[in-house]
């Protein structure tokens, strides 16, 4: 369909979890000095401007990245203060005025030998992408399917990476093309790390996507959720949630300090999250 344009919610709730779970992966993987290969099966544009017509719309931002903006940043769980130290990265003065995509997070936290492969099929997404990081050499960036991606690009040649898959769910198809193309990737390159974004807007579809992973013979599996209100009878996108093959040993514990925090800072009462531990090691 293509008809998904992320500007319209880039720093929202949503992206607040899906980044500081990416952050504190990228940061855990970079502890070694061996290179890692990145994998951006579904890129947007990189970048974007809050101030711009498109965020100006909803400002859905104000529910996620600027609530924590201003927060004494001591006071923060770890993983939450790393994360906003890398968005202030971004952000040329004091104000909040641009938000990161997740190919500058791993831009900026990957080293000179480490590469990065972007994918980007909407063709107004694709040019901003390439505008946004033509000077940089360690980036492939293509204008095809990242599904498809997932196999034409494993296993890589590092022997180490971090695949992350954040499509746009614009079809119901999407929901059962994410477990057959993680595990299709996963048979290729079983020591990966792979993350998966989605929408909680139908509670019983993410039943479904947790059940078939479950039943997918893949081990070492986490599931983190953040969301501004219940589920249960409500209409539109309440949660989100980061689905986490072969994470990180410290991400369990650093979700369990910074979720709460989250839930209570961004919604009150009404925050929502969930930690869990979908298929053991």
């Amino acid at each position: 369909m293509l008809s998904y344009l992320h500007s319209f919610h880039a720093g929202n709730f949503a992206d607040v979890l899906k980044h500081m779970i990416c952050v504190h992966t990228l940061g855990y993987m970079t502890q070694k000095d061996k290179p890692i290969f990145y994998l951006d099966t579904h890129s947007g544009a990189g970048a974007f401007q809050l101030d711009n017509s498109e965020a100006q719309k909803n400002r859905e931002y104000e529910n996620g990245i600027g609530k924590l903006w201003s927060l004494n940043k001591a006071e923060l769980p770890d993983s939450v203060q790393i994360y906003l130290d890398v968005v202030s990265d971004f952000n040329p003065g004091e104000d909040l005025t641009h938000y990161p995509g997740s190919p500058w997070f791993a831009e900026h936290l990957l080293r000179d030998h480490d590469r990065l492969s972007l994918f980007e099929l909407h063709p107004r997404e694709y040019k901003t992408l390439c505008h946004n990081f033509k000077q940089n050499r360690r980036l492939h960036i293509s204008n095809s399917n990242g599904f498809q991606a997932c196999l034409s690009q494993l296993p890589p040649k590092e022997k180490r990476g971090f695949i992350l898959m954040d499509p746009p769910y614009e079809v119901k198809d999407d929901y059962k093309l994410v477990v057959e193309s993680i595990v299709k990737a996963h048979k290729k390159f079983a020591t990966g790390t792979y993350a998966l974004w989605y929408p909680v807007v139908e509670r019983q579809r993410i039943t479904q996507l947790e059940k078939a992973f479950i039943k997918s013979g893949i081990s070492n599996i986490q599931l983190f959720e953040l969301g501004l209100m219940p589920d249960n009878g409500a209409r539109g996108m309440t949660s989100s949630g980061m689905l986490v093959i072969n994470p990180p040993w410290t991400l369990y514990a650093a979700m369990e300090k910074a979720l709460p925090f989250l839930a209570k800072t961004l919604a009150g009462n009404e925050g929502v999250y969930r930690i869990k531990q979908l298929v053991a090691e």
